[in-house]
């Protein structure tokens, strides 16, 4: 099976190669991993301490911020490295502040890992959440470095857990401790026999509850605000926007709208403003105007959702009517506001435990989602209640980071 594995990834990456003449994000998957092994020689030295986190993409990335910070206080004389499977994260923080050098990871061949682990000579490696890239993992069980999983969450329909999966099982041997997120996760792991398992929660909420203690303000929306109830629908989709668009266009209440679109596509974000009946702006066009006389901001631009957030009454976060499912609640849920949601959320267990709590509310059509808005919006109490019960949830949660940081 290992090598039908190898094989798979073989032909993967000559078949990324076609895909990369034709798709724009293909080319950056490709074109970004030949520069990796001139990058890691040009920035990390033979005698460099340096420790190895990975991440498939920008929500792995942030959920691991925590325990880089910590570790980067633990050891400041080492060089950290980080790397990202996906475009959609390395691209939007190949110029991070917490890594001297970021990069993507390189296919899974034994080639590829043998030569990244010599350039990178990690003393410890950290994956965050999942991926399990067997051939990079053989090799740091063969080097004895001290490899951790942290956040980790394991579900039966996986892999490991099948009976033809026992080549994927392997790769557990090669993790020195897990840290996983639910009883759950650690109840498979020691069916498997692993005992190295502590439950330490999930290091999102450290994040995210660590956002309070920043500076939130963005000007531009106080000014558009206008101090008016304000609903924010943060990494929407077309099939969410479909339905909020209908909201607005019907809605009757003096209520400010933002909208921040999962894909900022040009033509994508032309086509949701006329779709809008009201007053429209668009993020790359408010220089020189009186934000306050819009009704609807379209922010057509990244890297500004979190604090915009800090001003919602409502938020509503989009990708539940989409697979995998809903998008980050909790950067919303700190700030103790309620939450709208679609109804693929199923996935997440944070999405489930709030809407269980009934600081989330779940909706399937755009008869549901007029509902919620206007249960919220005329009642001052149940908004603060069900924003109330998103805060706890979070301060309730965190902690992972130390106990992690405890046993490394």
């Amino acid at each position: 099976m290992f090598f039908v594995y190898t094989l798979i990834v073989s032909f993967s990456s000559f078949l990324l190669k076609i895909i990369a003449f034709f798709s724009p994000k293909m080319k950056l998957f490709v074109e970004g991993r030949k520069v990796v092994f001139s990058t890691l020689k040009e920035k990390i030295n033979p005698i460099d301490q340096t420790i190895w986190f990975h991440a498939a993409s920008l929500g792995e990335y942030e959920q691991g911020l925590p325990v880089i910070e910590k570790i980067k206080e633990k050891y400041p004389t080492h060089k950290i490295i980080i790397s990202f499977f996906s475009p959609s994260g390395y691209e939007v923080r190949k110029n991070n502040t917490m890594a001297d050098v970021t990069v993507y990871l390189p296919l899974d061949t034994r080639k590829n890992a043998k030569e990244f682990l010599k350039l990178a000579h990690p003393d410890l490696v950290f994956f965050i959440k999942y991926e399990y890239w067997l051939n990079y993992l053989n090799e740091l069980q063969a080097q004895k470095t001290p490899t951790y999983l942290i956040s980790g969450i394991f579900r039966e329909k996986q892999l490991f857990f099948k009976w033809y999966g026992g080549f994927y099982r392997k790769a557990l041997e090669t993790f020195t401790h897990f840290f996983v997120q639910n009883e759950d996760s650690k109840r498979l792991l020691e069916q498997l026999g692993k005992n190295n398992v502590t439950v330490s929660g999930d290091t999102r909420f450290d994040r995210v509850s660590a956002i309070l203690e920043k500076d939130n303000t963005l000007s531009f929306i106080s000014e558009f605000k206008n101090n008016h109830t304000t609903i924010v629908a943060g990494s929407s989709w077309p099939k969410d926007e479909d339905l909020l668009v209908d909201f607005i266009n019907t809605n009757t209440n003096v209520i400010k709208f933002i909208i921040a679109p999962h894909n900022i596509k040009p033509t994508q974000i032309q086509q949701l403003k006329e779709s809008i009946q009201k007053k429209v702006l668009l993020f790359s066009e408010k220089e020189n105007k009186n934000l306050a006389d819009y009704d609807v901001f379209i922010i057509d631009t990244i890297g500004i959702l979190t604090k915009i957030y800090s001003y919602a009454e409502i938020a509503y976060v989009g990708g539940g009517f989409g697979n995998p499912g809903v998008h980050n609640l909790l950067e919303p849920a700190t700030f103790g506001i309620p939450i709208v949601i679609g109804p693929n959320y199923s996935h997440f267990a944070e999405a489930t435990d709030l809407v269980a709590l009934g600081g989330c509310l779940m909706i399937s059509n755009k008869e549901e989602l007029n509902v919620a808005f206007h249960n919220l919006i005329q009642n001052e109490e149940i908004r603060n209640e069900k924003g109330q019960i998103c805060s706890r949830f979070v301060q309730k949660n965190k902690g992972a980071t130390v106990t992690i940081m405890k046993s490394i």
